[in-house]
Parts: C-alpha cells; sequence; structure tokens
C-alpha cells in the first residue's frame, strides 16, 4: 500500500517514514505543497497524510483545493492545532481523520487502516487472477496454501496491475508506483521488476500471466 506524507518537519518525516515502512506501507514524502501537488497528479496514493502547517502555504487551502477538483483519496491531517475548533476546522475541510502530535506510530497506522476500511477500496478485499489470490490487508499473495515469496516493489507491482482489472497499465505509471515521481532510474528497472515477478507468477503455476504491450505497458491476466 502506497502512502503520500506531507510534512516538512524533516526528522519527523523521517521517523514515520521508516515506521509506515516496517509495517509493510511504501511511503513518499512531500516537504511542500508544491511537491505534494506534483505526487498528487503523478500517482494514486491509498491515502494521504497531511500536515497542516507547510512552509509554503496552508494545508486546509490544499485539502479544499483537492476536493473541489474532485480528489477523494482518504486524507489524515496531522498537526499540533489540537483545539476542538480547529480539529473541526479541518474535518469540514475534507480530512477523513484528524491525528494531533504527537502520537504514536502505532496509534496512526491503526487509524490509516480504519480510514481505509470505512473507504471500503483498498482493505478487506482479495484481488484475484486465474489461481493467483492477493490479500489487500495482510500484502500477501498465495496460490492454494502455498504464498509467493514477493519482495516489497514485486508486491506493490502486483496489486497495480491487479487493481487495473485486466487493462494495460502504461509504463510509466508504473516507474511512478514502483519508484516515486521524477526517480532517478536506470533505462531498465522497470523491466527488471516485471521480469522478476513474471518469473515468480510462473513458477508457482498461478496461471497468470504478465504480458508486454509494446510501447505502451504491462497487462496481467489469465493465460489462455
Amino acid at each position: 500500500m502506497r502512502i503520500l506524507l506531507i510534512e516538512d518537519d524533516a526528522a519527523l518525516a523521517d521517523a514515520l517514514t521508516g515506521a509506515l515502512r516496517q509495517r509493510g506501507m511504501t511511503v513518499d514524502h512531500a516537504a511542500s505543497i508544491e511537491e505534494a501537488e506534483a505526487y498528487l497528479a503523478a500517482i494514486d496514493h491509498a491515502a494521504v497524510l497531511l500536515d497542516l502547517g507547510l512552509p509554503d502555504g496552508d494545508g486546509l487551502a490544499l485539502l479544499r483545493r483537492m476536493r473541489a477538483g474532485g480528489n477523494v483519496r482518504p486524507v489524515l491531517a496531522l498537526t499540533a492545532r489540537g483545539s476542538v475548533d480547529a480539529r473541526i476546522r479541518g474535518l469540514h475541510g475534507g480530512a477523513d481523520d484528524y491525528i494531533v502530535k504527537p502520537f504514536d506510530p502505532d496509534e496512526l497506522h491503526a487509524r490509516i487502516l480504519a480510514v481505509l476500511r470505512r473507504q471500503g477500496g483498498y482493505l478487506g478485499v482479495s484481488l484475484s487472477c486465474a489461481r493467483l489470490v492477493f490479500d489487500v490487508e495482510t500484502r500477501v499473495a498465495r496460490v492454494g496454501e502455498t504464498l509467493l515469496p514477493l519482495s516489497a516493489r514485486e508486491t506493490e507491482l502486483l496489486e497495480l496491475l491487479l487493481r487495473r482489472g485486466g487493462n494495460v497499465v502504461p509504463k510509466r505509471l508504473v516507474e511512478d508506483h514502483l519508484f516515486g515521481a521524477g526517480g532517478d532510474l536506470g533505462s531498465n528497472a522497470v523491466e527488471v521488476y516485471v521480469h522478476r515477478l513474471r518469473k515468480r507468477l510462473d513458477e508457482a503455476e498461478t496461471g497468470a500471466r504478465i504480458e508486454t504491450v509494446r510501447g505502451v505497458g504491462y497487462l496481467l491476466r489469465a493465460a489462455a
């Protein structure tokens, strides 16, 4: 699951990124509204963690623009503004939850999962193709009782392909999803992970096949 953290405090951002990665999440970090808007335009994150006090503007104003533009991604507001009025303004501004600093990483993780369960789009469901089943909440792929040993990026790639439901996923979208917008990549970085995942699916006899659509991207579907 990929999360966007918008936080200008470098030490706090590093701590939260490490804590969430330990809990199986992929984290992109933006330290300003400008960086955040670039990520929001490029990548479909599962949820956004939004600090309301940012160096180049008000996080609440960014949230209002997101909602006005039709962006319905779950947003958890992270702030030192702990008054009841501040929390009400955040929730009325479009936040799905509100957590006051300082907070425990376990509580933040639990609140992210709770928000996603309420949204119904990411947790509590399984994705499948042929004999392959992927549990979205536990991040585990299996064929019957056999688990597939996938790396974190292989898991991210598999989920992205499964969520597209047999549609072609553009290569650029795969790059942004795995490495972040504007990542410094080798010329064949995506191909390496596609090759590794394709090999694991074949070895496990999942019946799911990754096809390369030349000049466009990749497609996951049941083998004929």
